[in-house]
């Protein structure tokens, strides 16, 4: 069975991943030109000083991935850090690790220190929009219902919209990578 720390060395950086999405590269790029770290935070601090790497399990098509990594890429950036990706669908054994309740539910953010060892996971949701999107869900019909499709279909493509312009939603997530990863950090010598 392979390491994380494998998958990470045969995987490809995320902004090469960023420049071959198909389904979602426009939206991904708006939010990453949009979004800014930010300014005189301990969190890149503390990646800076502790140098891990992180390894993102992901898919184009998935509007979280879509935001998400565009927000990861910023932060890595301004830390100065490797963030490399593996394709879920292509490592369904590695995914299979990082289940959130029973499902591959992406992305997943696999924080290594410099051994390679996973210190810390994140993903695949912040839970503020966890629970907002919990929330909308729960307005969809049964999936018996014959208009479920069709608003389902109209449920994902609003949600893509509020991930794309929304920039509290992006600091959501910042927020909570920060404190996921902060406290994995400081735990490390």
């Amino acid at each position: 069975m392979k390491t994380e720390k494998q998958y990470f060395d045969e995987a490809i950086s995320l902004q090469t991943y960023m420049e071959k999405m198909d389904q979602h590269k426009e939206n991904s790029e708006r939010v990453y030109e949009h979004f800014h770290v930010p300014q005189d935070d301990e969190f890149i601090s503390l990646l800076k000083e502790k140098g891990p790497s992180i390894l993102a399990i992901t898919e184009d098509w998935c509007g979280d991935a879509m935001m998400n990594n565009a927000i990861l890429r910023r932060i890595a950036e301004a830390a100065s850090i490797d963030v490399n990706v593996v394709y879920r669908d292509q490592t369904l054994d590695l995914m299979d690790r990082y289940l959130t309740n029973g499902g591959r539910s992406i992305p997943i953010y696999l924080l290594l220190n410099k051994d390679g060892e996973v210190i810390s996971q994140w993903g695949p949701r912040a839970p503020k929009l966890q629970e907002y999107v919990m929330k909308l869900k729960k307005e969809l019909p049964s999936t018996e219902d014959p208009t479920f499709i069709e608003k389902q279909q109209k449920f994902i493509k609003n949600i893509t919209d509020e991930y794309v312009s929304t920039p509290e939603y992006w600091l959501w997530v910042y927020e909570d990578l920060r404190k996921e990863f902060t406290a994995a950090l400081q735990k490390q010598s």
